[in-house]
């Protein structure tokens, strides 16, 4: 595995790390402890350290799992990313709460869930502009920084191209973007990408494999259960995506190598880009989307300098 600076934090965060939206029910499959245990105990063994999740991922539920992990583990070696604003109330459905009040409880909720006494890297969830330009919430949440609940702030953006949001980051101390990159969806490229640098932000590159579709193992006209978020993809453009993928497959894959390895590995020779976090279902993804990092060498501007 290798490491790379979080931006101007002082995170050391493997170039992988684990996205957890599946724990929380909406991919598909329902989990045990068992089953996340063992996933998370993969990664560990392949060097990642780095889990991202949300309070609305199965309301608090994959939190709930994590912390559950991780009160039997080292808390110490995880870097732990959840985010806050939207209230899950069930499959698919949320309200969303942006207040100062509401953030307050939802921090000490995910801090319960997560075992923990205090959060990594704690990010505004893809809410409007609108709520975002709150300076009361953000004066709250850097007093929990101040108090030692949060180290970290930052904003996981809606709209992959929202340099609004991007461009106040200093301003309110939000150290991070996470963003959706990935060789189908390029737009924080010209824009967002561009202030990450000047600002020295750390980008957590979100949906690598584009819903999983650049992995290679969905053709035109693939069916997903009512369980499975995807299900909600509007059918021609998934289409019109599957088709783009077998395309990009045919020109840009070098021949014999699995499309996954190679589309994590695309995202992350980006100068703006510290880490992806893709999801995984079991624990041998883990060691497939940890074999990204074979493809990667040691001289990315972010890359950790022991």
């Amino acid at each position: 595995m290798k490491y790379r600076r979080l931006g101007k934090t002082d995170l050391k965060v493997s170039i992988v790390g684990v996205g957890t939206w599946q724990f929380g029910g909406e991919w598909g499959l329902t989990y045990t402890q068992a089953e996340v245990d063992a996933i998370l105990d993969q990664a560990a063994e392949v060097g990642i350290n780095l889990i991202d999740t949300a309070e609305c991922y199965g309301d608090h539920l994959s939190e709930s799992f994590i912390g559950n992990y991780l009160s039997r583990r080292n808390r110490e070696n995880w870097v732990v990313a959840t985010k806050f604003g939207h209230h899950f109330h069930d499959l698919f459905t949320r309200t969303d709460d942006f207040s100062a009040e509401g953030v307050i409880k939802q921090l000490d909720d995910s801090l319960k869930s997560l075992h923990t006494d205090y959060i990594d890297l704690y990010q505004f969830h893809s809410g409007p502009d609108t709520l975002f330009d709150n300076d009361l919430l953000w004066t709250t949440l850097n007093k929990q920084v101040q108090a030692g609940k949060i180290r970290h702030l930052g904003t996981s953006i809606g709209s992959n191209a929202n340099i609004h949001q991007t461009e106040a980051s200093s301003k309110v101390n939000s150290q991070a973007i996470q963003v959706v990159y990935n060789r189908l969806d390029r737009a924080p490229e010209e824009l967002v990408f561009p202030s990450c640098v000047s600002q020295d932000l750390g980008v957590l590159a979100r949906v690598p494999l584009a819903s999983g579709y650049l992995s290679g193992k969905y053709k035109p006209g693939a069916v997903f259960s009512n369980t499975d978020v995807r299900h909600r993809h509007d059918a021609d453009s998934v289409k019109q995506k599957l088709e783009e993928v077998q395309r990009i497959q045919q020109d840009e894959v070098p021949q014999g190598m699995d499309m996954a390895k190679w589309a994590l590995a695309w995202c992350l020779k980006h100068d703006a880009v510290a880490t992806v976090i893709p999801g995984c279902k079991n624990p041998e993804q883990v060691i497939a989307n940890a074999s990204a990092t074979d493809l990667i060498s040691d001289n990315h501007p972010q890359a950790w300098k022991a």
